[in-house]
């Protein structure tokens, strides 16, 4: 029997966000690796016949190491099975999915791409904020806050982006708030500029702490913001209304300024 690797983008945790062809694919997977993103709605609809491999990160503290997650990738699917790596949002934005691909293809192992509406469009859409706007950017950068930007040798060109205009949407930054807020600053971004910090979007226990760029890492710590979370950084903040959704949260959202 030849098996199939299916890299899944689960979207940003809700079943109504999940893709048909997700749906489709998850029905019929003999195993499932998972992560932790895809929440528990998503998890809890998985096939019961299916084995489920938790395959989560939680900061520096990873359940499997990259290179193990691939090899039962391939060894699952070279025994025949029906494999789903199923990450949150889409496995190609920083979800290593590119290089669960090559590992795929380098063992000459079928393989089909699902992806998923990631969660840098779809959380700040949720709670109102669009990520461009005629009034204010038609410019949009996503960065993973999960790298020091203080670093030598950074991947991100800071000095270049922190100038400009544009909406900056940093995933996984909640560890590396006041870096980012600081560098920001120190490269000429305005310290007024208005920062959304979204944990947990479109799930129940859902928060929006919303601050200036100078003060953000302040209110975040002061109320507890943790990971998971979406940073939105730029003009269009301002458009977020708590009191006026534009999509009806989970039963428990709260919302806060």
């Amino acid at each position: 029997m030849e098996g199939k690797v299916y890299l899944v983008g689960s979207g940003p945790g809700t079943l109504g966000l999940l893709s048909q062809r997700a749906a489709e694919v998850i029905a019929r997977a003999d195993v499932v690796l998972y992560d932790q993103l895809p929440g528990e709605e998503i998890l809890a609809s998985l096939p019961d016949a299916a084995e489920r491999i938790d395959c989560g990160k939680f900061g520096g503290d990873h359940t499997k190491e990259q290179g193990e997650i691939e090899r039962l990738i391939v060894e699952h699917a070279l025994a025949g099975r029906t494999v789903v790596r199923l990450k949150g949002g889409d496995p190609f934005m920083f979800g290593r999915g590119g290089e669960e691909l090559e590992a795929v293809r380098g063992a000459g192992v079928r393989v089909e791409v699902v992806p998923g509406i990631t969660s840098a469009l779809a959380v700040p859409a949720s709670v109102g904020i669009p990520l461009t706007h005629r009034r204010y950017t038609s410019q949009v950068t996503v960065v993973t806050g999960h790298e020091d930007p203080t670093k030598e040798g950074s991947a991100i060109n800071w000095a270049g982006l922190a100038p400009g205009p544009g909406t900056i949407v940093v995933l996984m930054g909640v560890r590396n708030l006041p870096l980012i807020a600081n560098t920001l600053i120190a490269h000429g971004r305005d310290p007024s500029t208005p920062v959304a910090v979204i944990e947990r979007g479109l799930r129940r226990d859902q928060r929006v702490t919303v601050g200036p760029l100078d003060r953000i890492a302040a209110l975040a710590a002061e109320r507890g913001v943790r990971p998971p979370a979406v940073i939105v950084i730029g003009g269009v903040v301002e458009l977020y209304d708590p009191a006026s959704p534009v999509l009806t949260p989970p039963e428990g959202t709260t919302n806060i300024l």
